[in-house]
């Protein structure tokens, strides 16, 4: 094997695992900066897990490089324990310490934010949800949808991007959808067919049709950079949804190693999917962590939140052992995730 087939297998598996390293670093970043500002003590910021590559103390913080780039941490004065230090996090008001843990991952959403607008300005064209033409012989356009129809909901969904469009299509369990459309100014229900094909066992409707899309200006790129980033985000909230009500099973799930893979397929094709598969991530990692789950941010924010309400603490036995018992599940459904992922690979 020559060092170029090596380097162009090896390459984007790297680029992947450095981008989900910069999602660890904008989220750890986000609760570093947050605390700075609220004046609380920082006593280690460190970029990666395991043994330590080298480390440096600066202004009582010390910041570490260690060698399994998958990981990383903001650590705190106080953060998970009692401390006498006025600038420790335990000790400060409650709209501080909110701020501070939810820092991580609006960081994340900014950041999912930011890739969707250089998605958006490298297009050509900005994407509507209006039909513009059909490809020979499309079946959709012989269930009644025509050119000009600019479609409004699909199955109940609504749609607002051409994004969303192709959301609604890849969740139909058949060929078959319900859209609703407007035209001339009225909204027309459809019962729209499609072909499918097949995937490693998985049926999808072919799309049949293009979008219209319109000359960029600043205004409407920015719009639609929002809508986009909207976009998927409803799609984090759907695949939840989809795993609470049995449309998918754990099995279905990918953890960090099916992540990779999925990140360092895109590099091989292009840089639009690997800039798509990079936003839905970040997005997801985003909210995800804002979810009111033990162990996570959104916990802490949801206890936080029941502080400055009822102006009495979780105490820190019950909280130490709620979170110790949500991080204890979570690296087991990782485990899960993960080992799936691997036998998936092989």
């Amino acid at each position: 094997m020559s060092l170029s087939s090596i380097w162009n297998t090896v390459y984007p598996i790297l680029i992947a695992i450095l981008f989900f390293e910069l999602i660890i670093i904008i989220h750890e970043g986000g609760h570093y900066f947050a605390a700075r500002l609220m004046k609380i003590k920082v006593n280690e910021f460190s970029v990666g897990m395991g043994p330590k590559i080298f480390q440096f103390t600066h202004k009582g913080t010390k910041y570490t490089l260690r060698w399994i780039l998958f990981g990383g941490y903001c650590s705190m004065e106080g953060e998970d324990e009692e401390s006498e230090d006025k600038n420790a996090f335990v000790n400060k008001k409650v709209w501080q310490r909110i701020f501070v843990v939810v820092a991580g991952a609006v960081m994340n959403l900014i950041l999912g934010f930011v890739i969707v607008l250089i998605i958006v300005c490298s297009q050509n064209l900005v994407g509507t949800t209006q039909v513009a033409k059909f490809d020979d012989a499309a079946v959709s356009s012989q269930s009644g949808l025509q050119v000009g129809d600019t479609i409004k909901s699909i199955d109940g969904m609504r749609v607002y991007t051409t994004n969303d469009v192709q959301t609604g299509l890849s969740r139909s369990p058949d060929g078959t959808v319900d859209m609703v459309v407007t035209r001339d100014g009225k909204d027309v229900d459809l019962q729209v067919e499609f072909e499918t094909d097949e995937y490693e066992g998985t049926r999808y409707i072919v799309m049949d049709f293009w979008l219209r899309g319109v000359e960029k200006t600043f205004g409407n790129v920015i719009v639609q950079t929002f809508k986009e980033s909207v976009s998927y985000a409803r799609m984090v909230f759907l695949s939840v949804h989809d795993l609470l009500t049995g449309r998918y099973g754990l099995s279905d799930l990918s953890g960090p190693v099916g992540a990779v893979s999925v990140v360092s397929d895109a590099v091989k094709t292009s840089v639009y999917s690997m800039l798509r598969i990079m936003a839905l991530l970040t997005i997801n990692v985003g909210l995800f962590n804002l979810f009111p789950i033990p162990a996570l941010d959104g916990w802490r924010f949801f206890v936080l939140l029941a502080e400055g309400i009822t102006r009495k603490k979780l105490p820190a036995k019950a909280e130490y052992i709620i979170n110790a018992v949500g991080l204890v599940l979570l690296l087991g459904l990782m485990c899960v995730v993960t080992f799936s992922d691997i036998t998936r690979l092989f």
